[in-house]
């Protein structure tokens, strides 16, 4: 079988606290925001690159499938950003996000390709990241809340890499509590417990 994953590239972007599983550094620093050890972040030049690579590429699928939409490419919180806008684009969130997570790693391709460097590009079509971020922030508050008043720990269903990111910053916002992913994906979860 043919490897087609991106080296070094932000396969999981979640933060460990106990890892489960060997990780790189890379995957650690990109869920937690923390800037790359020993390595000098890409100047916002070069993000903005990235982010035009990977529009053009998405431009290319749509034109492909036919379907309509405005592409904007970004630089945001220190990472190349493409967003898709337009109607009829459901098909390309899939469900619970998949089809647009094999999008972005499509397009993250499509950089390296290109560039030689392994991007943290985030994609997002139609504003599902939105969206699926406010929906995990409340999935997050309520398992503090539940964390606080039994004092046990809860342990989320599993979620992407994504959808981690987000919970672990809601969490990581909260007095009291920590957040910790475990398992090996697509089962990869976190659990939220009181802090020692």
């Amino acid at each position: 079988m043919t490897e087609t994953s991106i080296p070094s590239a932000d396969k999981s972007v979640d933060e460990e606290s106990t890892p489960i599983e060997a990780t790189d550094d890379t995957e650690e620093e990109a869920e937690t925001g923390a800037a790359p050890r020993e390595k000098k972040a890409p100047a916002e030049s070069e993000l903005f690159r990235q982010s035009e690579i990977a529009a053009d590429y998405v431009e290319g699928l749509l034109d492909i499938l036919d379907y309509d939409g405005d592409i904007d490419e970004l630089v945001s919180g220190g990472r190349p950003v493409v967003e898709v806008v337009g109607g009829r684009l459901q098909n390309l969130v899939g469900q619970r996000g998949a089809t647009l997570e094999a999008l972005q790693e499509l397009a993250r391709l499509a950089v390296f390709r290109q560039t030689g460097t392994p991007s943290r590009l985030l994609l997002d079509v139609g504003g599902y990241r939105a969206t699926r971020r406010k929906e995990l922030a409340a999935v997050a508050k309520n398992a503090v809340e539940k964390v606080k008043e039994y004092g046990e720990p809860v342990r989320l269903e599993p979620m992407s890499a994504f959808e981690r990111k987000c919970v672990h910053d809601v969490v990581n916002a909260m007095s009291g509590v920590e957040s910790e992913s475990e398992g090996v994906e697509p089962n990869r979860r976190i659990v939220v417990r009181p802090a020692d």
